[in-house]
């Protein structure tokens, strides 16, 4: 674990990992968003028609592609240069995606209260100064505007967690350590690269969001709906204990 470093070393990794992440994603973007995220967004969300939208954190933007094919107005933004080259040759031109490079802790170049909403799907785990995300969040919002972010579930996965398996390669439970270790750790994606990801603890989350000025609408952990499981049974196991949690905020 690595509790010093940076956003900027995050950024470097995403940079260099960004070929291969992308490769992963097709419309729905990877099998977990498709199971999990994407309904669970998409519900919180409700009809997103002429919204002014942020995809904060877009990545290769298949989300940002998702919301501008149903009407809305989307700014999408990433911190890795490479994504946003990504996005931009994956979109259409007829679609109205306005793509920017930023990053969230910081988006000093929007307009404070431009957004009626904003999307971040799997993002602030990336990002070093998560209660500056919140504040710039918050600035960006119009009055009664919603905040909705997706995240590793921080009581499940943690900088050591894993299952527990038998010789034979059986899965026996869930372990988690190290769940109140706040700072920087590393996670293999694939191949040798791995990427910078930052814990903190379900409280840290909570009073930061609390502290911007933002109240809770929702909270959701998302699970496997039974046509997700008929279309992926392997998912099964995800009833054991949830990878994610999503929350829908409120500016008032």
């Amino acid at each position: 674990m690595k509790k010093s470093i940076g956003t900027e070393e995050a950024i470097e990794r995403w940079d260099r990992y960004a070929d291969t992440y992308s490769e992963s994603h097709a419309e729905q973007g990877d099998l977990h968003k498709e199971v999990f995220l994407n309904p669970t967004l998409l519900s919180l969300i409700g009809k997103e028609s002429d919204k002014k939208i942020l995809d904060a954190g877009c990545g290769e933007g298949y989300f940002s592609r998702i919301l501008a094919k149903s009407g809305a107005h989307v700014t999408a933004v990433d911190y890795s240069k490479k994504m946003i080259e990504i996005a931009r040759k994956r979109t259409s031109p007829n679609l109205s995606i306005d793509y920017r490079h930023g990053n969230c802790e910081d988006l000093n170049f929007l307009e404070n209260e431009s957004f009626d909403l904003i999307v971040s799907n799997m993002v602030i785990q990336d990002l070093a100064n998560y209660e500056k995300v919140f504040k710039e969040m918050y600035r960006l919002l119009l009055n009664n505007g919603s905040f909705i972010f997706s995240i590793l579930h921080p009581c499940f996965i943690t900088p050591v967690s894993g299952w527990e398996k038998k010789d034979d390669g059986e899965k026996l439970h869930w372990n988690v350590d190290q769940y109140f270790y706040e700072g920087a750790y590393e996670q293999r994606m694939g191949g040798q690269e791995k990427i910078l990801l930052f814990h903190r603890t379900l409280t840290s989350y909570v009073n930061a969001f609390l502290k911007a000025g933002f109240t809770l609408e929702g909270l959701v952990e998302p699970k496997p709906s039974e046509e997700m499981l008929n279309k992926y049974p392997t998912f099964e196991e995800d009833f054991r204990c949830p990878d994610f949690i999503v929350f829908k905020l409120k500016k008032r």
